[in-house]
């Protein structure tokens, strides 16, 4: 995948008097995850056989590295900042550093109780 098909488009926002509405995601999906990342933290560093996830960054700065599963290429780098969306499909090798502390929501696929996530991720080293 190259780094403008990982960052999803959004579309615009719905603005009235009363705020906004932001379209995210229209799929169906089992999982929704509110996730808090400290300062220098290393999460991912697997890919997923059937799972598939979107990942919104809330507040913070997401350092977001893929490759495809395989490949022993060094990963491409996406700096995803609050307001960004990334997409991650099945047999995609992922990982995300955190530069700041960070909140970002993840939409998946799969359920997210840890015999089914077990069942399907694969740990790769991408970062150390």
């Amino acid at each position: 995948m190259k780094n403008d098909e990982v960052l999803v488009k959004l579309e615009r926002p719905f603005i009235d008097e009363r705020g906004a509405i932001r379209p995210l995601v229209e799929r169906v999906m089992k999982s929704a995850l509110i996730i808090d990342s400290r300062k220098g933290a290393v999460r991912g560093n697997h890919f997923h056989k059937t799972d598939w996830h979107y990942c919104y960054v809330v507040s913070g700065t997401m350092y977001y590295f893929h490759r495809d599963n395989g490949s022993l290429a060094q990963p491409e780098k996406v700096i995803v900042k609050a307001g960004s969306m990334v997409f991650t499909p099945p047999m995609v090798d992922h990982a995300m550093r955190f530069p700041e502390d960070t909140v970002f929501l993840t939409l998946s696929r799969n359920p997210r109780d840890q015999t089914a996530y077990e069942k399907d991720v694969i740990r790769v080293e991408l970062l150390k």
